[in-house]
């Protein structure tokens, strides 16, 4: 992709981005104490989508927290200031970076739809709806809206003629969910470090992006674990889905990674529908067993939600993840696989993602434009208070 190829001396420098913050501090500490106590000038900000740029004396709070191995969001944070701090984030060794959302940005996502534009994304859309389909007969997913506003009978009786579905019912469907979801990134991921091995080159930022994805929805699948195990005829279930699924998309993205990235996007986009209707059933009264379920402590520490968390909070950052999904994916469905990846340095911020299906091929390069200026920006900066510390 035209300008994209700029930026590409810019990702290894701009890894403080994306890279756990122990792992960070371990690479510019070796330096002096000069670039430690700015090396946060670059920082992520997912609320505002921009560089945050702190006093020296922020900067300082924020290197003692990165060498204990905390996320930034559980330091000192100013742009964060409602969030609590705790130093003992046991998985923060083995993460990789992950959204962690904002109160209203939770709340902005919304229901959207690609377009397709051709006969490929046409007939990836159709695919979609046919597994979908088998999907919902399957998990007996169904949300008649009409039919339950106007059924006048009471939670059981609705229960009981098949228009609400049940808390079990629920898990059935999320667990499967997420056990088939995590294999697009994986197998992407796989392919494409294969890919940068043979040609031996630089992959453009593509791997660590689906990875993240991948461990996303492994996360996923961990948290409603804690609320349900499944038995071993689901298990099974599960074990056939994916050896079917992850070979399929093997091929699938030999052939064309745009169209596997176009059907994770459609893909996606169930995912927000099916979690959207969650919420609306909790909020409304039809799932009372959850209404009063706390989070399960994974999710806290996951996602840095408060310590008296519910259920309801954890389906919403659950959807906020599968809107970031289906933006990401079916934006890299609009770029060419051998362009750079335009998030492998910054996201746009949560509400961005939550809102819109993607950024077309000319909305990635203008984005990938606005990072590279930004980082060269934060470098100078940073470059200019060395020398000012110095004297």
């Amino acid at each position: 992709m035209k300008n994209l190829s700029s930026i590409h001396k810019l990702i290894v420098q701009a890894s403080l981005y994306r890279q756990p913050k122990s792992v960070l501090a371990s690479q510019i500490i070796s330096n002096n104490h000069s670039i430690r106590s700015n090396t946060l000038t670059f920082q992520r900000t997912f609320r505002t989508g921009s560089l945050s740029s702190q006093a020296t004396s922020d900067l300082e709070q924020k290197n003692q927290a990165i060498n204990t191995s905390v996320h930034f969001k559980d330091s000192p944070a100013f742009t964060q200031p409602h969030l609590p701090t705790d130093p003992s984030r046991a998985h923060e060794d083995w993460c990789l970076f992950h959204p962690v959302y904002e109160p209203d940005e939770l709340k902005q996502v919304k229901i959207v739809r690609h377009e397709p534009k051709d006969l490929s994304d046409r007939i990836v859309s159709s695919l979609v709806k046919l597994i979908r389909l088998g999907f919902d007969t399957v998990t007996r997913y169904k949300h008649p809206i009409e039919h339950q506003e106007n059924s006048g009978k009471s939670l059981n009786e609705m229960r009981q003629k098949g228009l609400v579905m049940t808390p079990q019912q629920w898990m059935a469907r999320i667990l499967f969910l997420e056990s088939i979801a995590g294999v697009p990134g994986m197998v992407a991921a796989m392919l494409r470090h294969f890919r940068s091995l043979r040609m031996s080159g630089r992959d453009g930022g593509w791997i660590r992006t689906l990875l993240e994805e991948a461990e996303n929805e492994r996360m996923h699948l961990l948290t409603f674990m804690k609320i349900r195990q499944p038995g071993i005829i689901f298990r099974a279930m599960v074990l056939g889905a994916q050896g079917v699924f992850a070979n399929l998309f093997f091929l699938s993205y030999l052939i064309s990674p745009r169209s596997a990235h176009r059907f994770v996007g459609i893909l996606e986009e169930e995912a927000v529908v099916t979690y959207s209707l969650a919420i609306r059933e909790l909020e409304t009264g039809r799932l009372p067993e959850w209404e009063n379920m706390p989070a399960p402590q994974i999710a806290v520490d996951y996602w840095r939600l408060t310590p008296n968390s519910k259920m309801i909070d954890v389906l919403y950052a659950v959807r906020a993840d599968e809107s970031n999904h289906r933006f990401v994916n079916h934006s890299l469905a609009n770029i060419d696989a051998a362009s750079m990846n335009p998030f492998a340095i910054k996201q746009p911020n949560a509400i961005i993602r939550g809102t819109i299906p993607g950024f077309k091929r000319q909305e990635s390069e203008a984005w990938a434009r606005q990072v590279e200026n930004e980082v060269v920006t934060g470098r100078e900066a940073v470059q200019l208070n060395q020398k000012s510390i110095s004297t």
